[in-house]
């Protein structure tokens, strides 16, 4: 029971228990202020794109970054808002309206609560590259395009979230073009990439934007600003509510609910895994989506966006010299006193410049060169890649995932069943097991020392229903019909109640045929799942054995303790039921 208590144990309680003091509070403050100073312009470019208000995003990263923090189970999380979520957050409050997206990432807080206590922390792993890439480059492709309006400073009253009507709404209103805007966003694009290359200890996003705003204030630039976008910032932290619930929607937002659910759990796990690399330390993955859960049902209940993880401020809260979660806490308590104070400075920042820093986050996501190395692998990664990328860029990201996932485990499927085969063919060990050098696998000459009438079929790799086909195969492949059998599954790892079944026909067939059979080699899983599927009259006729060598001897007639029958009668096959060598 404590055990199971200390995997929903948080962090921040490992850390205080383990002692904290002045110097580690130091080091953790000035972390969360770099953090903070970095995710201030972030939170707001993120809202915005999202289709929200800039102080939407401040509100996210403190109600959601101080709880992921302070309940997580990594020492260096940072939580908040994420370029993952733009696509699907656009999508529903386009659809459904405001309070719909709220209503989908409370339930989808449910879900990653209800998942971290199921320990679904683990099943993430299981989404493989080609899926996450996929969906990655395709939210950054969607991100660069709704970016474009701003970066270009086009005048268009409402742009559908689609990726093709969206270009041809832009496309229809080109004469409104904004050359200042251009330079202005060119500009920007161009000071955080030389500020993170040349100085990257220095937060370019920041600079940028001050700069920015600073230029437009002083040379009254003709382009759009937050100010005259969204009027007056409210700079205040809202009290909790639940009024945005509408019963007759929770059906409907489901399927959104659970893809934000998908991308909190993946992107917050993979956070913490990256933080792991970086700092030696390990997780507790199924706190960290119980913390995420929570924060996100905070976040809804105060009129927040979803939140996860964030992997480029959680590195920086670690090159920035964090020793604990109370770092991540710092940094939502710096956004709330940023909210409170500066609020109404933030409306001079212009549109070009937050439009500059998505599309650079955009570049960070995309991972062109992760894109191309699996380009570059098999047909079916390339496939599930593909495949997963256009459609999160052309038809919806819920799809993609869906149909990703599936495609990879036919994937995955159809190379497990490759592995499996079958040889059917009578051989003998060419000199005696012992003498054969460690490592050195026997040498099988096929038709010498065992009689015409006994068949072998040796079986090699998992058999499943994708490779059942080959135990249906068998007696096709071992010629004319034989009064011995001998089915060897050394070599056979795993075997599911289909491959089961199947196996469970062919002693079946086998017996009618001939009047012995032996298996050889089977291990406990195997044996686990014939018993479970296979009458016992049936096994009761079958010889188990642990190795050929027994069996070569048995069916020559060699006698001793090594011609003993071995069949399992009842209950389970154990290791004493098997003949011994």
């Amino acid at each position: 029971m404590n055990a199971d208590w200390k995997l929903f144990l948080p962090k921040s309680i490992t850390v205080l228990r383990q002692g904290y003091g002045l110097a580690d509070f130091r080091a953790d403050t000035i972390a969360g202020l770099t953090v903070a100073v970095v995710a201030l312009p972030l939170a707001m470019a993120l809202a915005i794109a999202s289709g929200a208000a800039p102080e939407v995003g401040l509100v996210t990263a403190v109600v959601a970054g101080l709880l992921i923090s302070a309940l997580g189970g990594s020492r260096f999380q940072i939580g908040g808002p994420t370029g993952a979520f733009v696509v699907i957050v656009y999508g529903v409050i386009a659809q459904y309206g405001y309070d719909g997206l709220l209503m989908a990432t409370l339930m989808a807080g449910f879900f990653l609560v209800a998942a971290g206590l199921a320990r679904g922390g683990t099943l993430i792993k299981y989404i493989p590259d080609p899926v996450t890439t996929g969906f990655t480059s395709g939210i950054a492709v969607i991100i660069m395009a709704s970016q474009i309006k701003d970066i270009l400073g086009l005048q268009a009253e409402k742009v559908p979230a689609e990726l093709i009507p969206k270009l041809q709404a832009l496309w229809a209103v080109r004469d409104s073009l904004s050359l200042a805007a251009l330079v202005l966003s060119a500009i920007c694009v161009l000071g955080i990439l030389l500020l993170r290359r040349y100085a990257p200890r220095v937060p370019g996003f920041l600079v940028v934007t001050v700069l920015a705003a600073g230029l437009v204030a002083a040379t009254q630039l003709p382009v759009e600003t937050i100010g005259s976008r969204f009027g007056e910032m409210n700079a205040r932290l809202p009290s909790p509510s639940l009024d945005f619930w509408r019963w007759d929607n929770a059906v409907a937002l489901l399927p959104s609910a659970l893809t934000i659910a998908l991308l909190a759990g993946v992107e917050s796990l993979l956070s913490a895994v990256v933080a792991d690399q970086m700092t030696g330390r390990r997780h507790r993955s199924n706190v960290e989506l119980v913390a995420q859960g929570v924060a996100n049902i905070a976040s809804a209940t105060v009129g927040g966006l979803p939140a996860t993880g964030a992997i480029a401020r959680t590195a920086t809260n670690i090159r920035s010299g964090a020793r604990s979660p109370v770092a991540g806490m710092l940094h939502a308590a710096f956004l709330l006193v940023f909210l409170l104070l500066l609020a109404p400075v933030m409306k001079l920042v212009p549109m070009a410049a937050l439009a500059a820093i998505l599309v650079v986050v955009a570049m960070n996501m995309a991972e062109t060169h992760r894109f191309g190395l699996i380009l570059r692998t098999s047909h079916g990664d390339r496939a599930v890649l593909l495949a997963t990328f256009a459609l999160t860029v052309l038809v919806d990201l819920t799809v993609a995932i869906g149909v990703g996932m599936v495609l990879a485990a036919f994937v995955f499927m159809h190379r497990m069943a490759g592995l499996a085969s079958m040889e059917g063919q009578s051989p003998i060990i060419e000199g005696d097991q012992e003498d054969l050098a460690p490592g050195q696998r026997a040498r099988y000459l096929p038709n010498q020392g065992l009689p015409d009438d006994i068949g072998v079929l040796t079986f090699r790799g998992p058999l499943f229903f994708g490779s059942a086909g080959v135990l249906k195969d068998a007696l096709d492949r071992i010629g004319a019909r034989k009064r011995i059998y001998i089915l060897r599954l050394e070599e056979v790892p795993l075997l599911d109640p289909t491959g089961a079944f199947a196996l469970g026909d062919l002693l079946k067939r086998l017996l009618d045929e001939g009047d012995e059979v032996l298996v050889v080699g089977a291990n406990h899983s195997v044996l686990r799942a014939l018993l479970q599927t296979t009458s016992k009259p049936l096994l009761k006729r079958v010889r188990f054995v642990r190795t050929f060598e027994t069996a070569r001897k048995q069916v020559l007639g060699a006698s001793g303790p090594d011609s003993k029958t071995a069949g399992p009668p009842s209950g389970e096959p154990a290791a004493g039921q098997i003949t011994k060598d």
